[in-house]
C-alpha cells in the first residue's frame, strides 16, 4: 500500500523533473522570479525554472534576418519608387531586448521600414540608384543607433531592389543612350585632335627637312608595289616641270 510520504516524494520529484529545462549554445534564458527579473539570463545548458514562481522568456542569440517589405518612397525630386531591403541583426543582450520593448523583432521591423522611407526621401533618384553602398551605410547606422537600447546590434542594411515606373525605365534608357553617345563623340573628337597634332608635327619635321619627304615617297612607292597596282603615280617636283617649260619655250623662238 502506497503511503503519504510516498506521495509526497514522488510528486516532489516529479517537479523537480518538471523544473529541469535544457536550453541550447546559442539560447539565454531570461528568468523573471515572483515578477522580478533575475540579474543575469541563464544557460546554456540544464537550467531550473521553479514554476509557477519562476517565468522564463527564451532569447536566441543568433544572426536574425528580416525581409523590409517593399516601402513607397517619395525621393527628393519627386520620382514614386518602391524598396525594399533586408536587415541582419542579433540579440547582443537578452535583459534589454525582454525589458525594454514589447516584441523586440515586431519593433525592428517597424523601425527599418520608416527608416528606410524617411533616409531614401531625403536623396534624388540618381543618388538612390548609384549610392547604394553610401545608403546601405547611413541606414545601418540610423538602425543600429535606434535599437542599441533595446540590446539589438544592427550589423547590415541591404537594399535588395528598387521598383522603378515603366516611365522612369525609359527615360533611364534614354539617358543612358546618350551618354553613350556623348562619350563616343567625345573620344571620336579626342583622337581627330591627337591625329591633327601628330600630322602637323610632322609636317613641320617634313618643312625642315627635305629629306625626310624622299624617305616617305620612297615608303609610299614599296607599299603600293606590294598591293600589284596596274597604276602608279609619281609626283614630279615643281622645278623640273618649270625647267621642261622653260626648254620648250626656247625651241619655239
Amino acid at each position: 500500500m502506497i503511503t503519504y510520504p510516498v506521495i509526497v516524494i514522488g510528486l516532489i520529484v516529479l517537479y523537480i523533473l518538471n523544473s529541469i529545462k535544457v536550453l541550447r549554445e546559442y539560447e539565454r534564458g531570461v528568468i523573471f522570479r515572483l515578477g522580478r527579473v533575475l540579474p543575469q539570463p541563464k544557460g546554456p545548458g540544464i537550467i531550473l525554472v521553479f514554476s509557477p514562481i519562476d517565468r522564463m522568456v527564451k532569447i536566441s542569440l543568433r544572426l536574425v534576418t528580416m525581409d523590409v517589405p517593399p516601402q513607397d518612397v517619395i525621393t527628393r525630386d519627386n520620382v514614386s519608387v518602391k524598396v525594399n531591403a533586408v536587415l541582419y541583426f542579433r540579440v547582443m543582450e537578452p535583459l534589454k531586448c525582454v525589458i525594454e520593448v514589447q516584441d523586440y523583432l515586431y519593433a525592428t521591423s517597424q523601425l527599418a521600414q520608416t527608416t528606410l522611407r524617411s533616409v531614401l526621401g531625403q536623396v534624388d533618384l540618381d543618388d538612390l540608384l548609384s549610392e547604394r553602398e553610401k545608403l546601405n551605410a547611413h541606414l545601418q547606422e540610423i538602425v543600429d543607433k535606434q535599437t542599441d537600447p533595446w540590446g539589438i546590434k544592427v550589423q547590415l542594411v541591404e537594399m535588395k531592389h528598387v521598383d522603378l515606373p515603366e516611365n522612369m525605365v525609359r527615360a533611364i534608357a534614354k539617358q543612358a543612350e546618350a551618354e553613350r553617345d556623348r562619350r563616343a563623340k567625345v573620344i571620336h573628337a579626342d583622337g581627330e585632335f591627337q591625329a591633327a597634332d601628330k600630322l602637323t608635327q610632322a609636317a613641320d619635321i617634313i618643312s625642315r627637312n627635305p629629306q625626310a619627304l624622299q624617305l616617305r615617297f620612297l615608303g609610299t612607292l614599296s607599299e603600293i608595289a606590294t598591293e600589284k597596282n596596274s597604276t602608279i603615280i609619281f609626283p614630279l617636283p615643281m622645278e623640273l616641270l618649270k625647267a621642261f617649260s622653260f626648254d620648250r619655250g626656247q625651241e619655239n623662238k
